[in-house]
């Protein structure tokens, strides 16, 4: 499990522990909120490609799947 702040997620580095087409090293971009400023969503920027996806931000606490920063 990857501790960390949930609400310090905007610009904090990701690296997926399985690449999909050559797709490794991502970047949060957005931190979607609630009223109240509960994080819901990110929003995850692959560096390579630049292609943008929509995850619950709670994923990124599964250390099998991603790993805080760039390795």
């Amino acid at each position: 499990m990857n501790p960390f702040n949930p609400r310090k997620l905007h610009l904090s580095k990701w690296t997926a522990t399985t690449p999909v087409n050559r797709e490794k090293h991502f970047i949060v971009t957005k931190l979607l909120c609630d009223e109240q400023g509960t994080p819901l969503q990110v929003e995850l920027q692959a560096v390579h490609s630049g292609r943008s996806e929509l995850l619950d931000w709670q994923v990124l606490r599964d250390s099998s799947h991603w790993i805080m920063g760039w390795k």
